[in-house]
């Protein structure tokens, strides 16, 4: 038994606990037996590349770690992480484009998988514009949605319902982290962020029960402007690459008339302001 044996093993017992999945509901998910599970898990049996992506995708493991999986076993990769501007993308780029800009006047963003803002259309970048201080959001360094959200030199100030928003968006990162789907960097993103002025201790922790449905209102406020926007994330269907895979549209919506009718003026202005430069 060699160590590559071992290792994958471990691998797949961490992420069968990750799930809460016991050996036989893993083997049965996979379709083998949990004896075999058993002994793939304690390094006495070798298992097969075919049977490395059955269990992996019985756990729902993403494919970056599946990479891990193989690597572990004495495989190589077979999933790979494409550059989003290489030209292998360019019909996934015009998907999202297309999505973007059929956003508009609303605001709309391409994050990865730690929320760091890859795309954005012009309804967001107006919002930005008139609700920030670009100077000072770029001193936080690279934009990451949830940072912009919780910092104070973000939009933490102007949103009006700050408590409930934030609480669900942390809720939001631990999950990310718990799937496994974060990573480091994400646990990274989520200990800075409990550690910003008036966070709640009970936030430090992963709260099952919360609510983490798209709807919640965003109010934001700034000199006599009001926005209430409810958002949602879209994923790419049956991705076979990492960066895919990995790639959220977070898009916003008008709560009310009022927000709708603000955004078309905000969308207006920032289209003269362009036109004046």
């Amino acid at each position: 038994m060699d160590g590559a044996e071992h290792h994958v093993g471990k691998l797949i017992r961490h992420w069968r606990a990750r799930r809460q999945l016991s050996q036989l509901d893993l083997a049965g998910e996979a379709g083998v037996s949990s004896r075999h599970v058993s002994f793939i898990e304690t390094g006495r049996t070798q298992p097969s590349r075919e049977m490395v992506l059955q269990l992996a995708r019985a756990l729902d493991v993403p494919l970056r770690d599946r990479n891990d999986l193989l690597t572990a076993a004495g495989f190589a990769p077979i999933y790979r992480m494409t550059d989003l501007d290489a030209p292998a993308l360019t019909l996934a780029r015009r998907a999202l484009d297309f999505i973007l800009k059929g956003q508009e006047p609303y605001p709309a963003l391409v994050l990865d998988r730690h929320w760091n803002v890859l795309k954005v259309n012009d309804g967001s970048a107006c919002v930005q514009a008139f609700f920030l201080d670009a100077k000072k959001v770029a001193e936080l360094g690279p934009p990451n949605a949830m940072r912009l959200m919780f910092h104070p030199a973000g939009f933490r100030p102007y949103i009006v319902n700050w408590e409930p928003t934030a609480a669900s968006l942390v809720q939001w990162l631990h999950r990310d982290v718990a799937s496994g789907f974060g990573g480091a960097e994400t646990r990274q993103l989520l200990n800075e962020l409990l550690t910003y002025p008036d966070v709640p201790r009970h936030w430090r922790t992963l709260d099952l029960d919360a609510s983490t449905a798209p709807f919640l209102p965003i109010e934001f406020s700034k000199d006599g402007l009001s926005l209430r926007y409810f958002t949602t994330l879209t994923t790419l269907g049956t991705p076979h690459d990492i960066t895919l895979q990995e790639l959220r549209v977070e898009s916003f919506f008008p709560a009310d008339e009022a927000t709708e009718a603000a955004s078309r003026r905000l969308a207006l202005e920032g289209a003269r302001a362009a036109g004046a430069t």
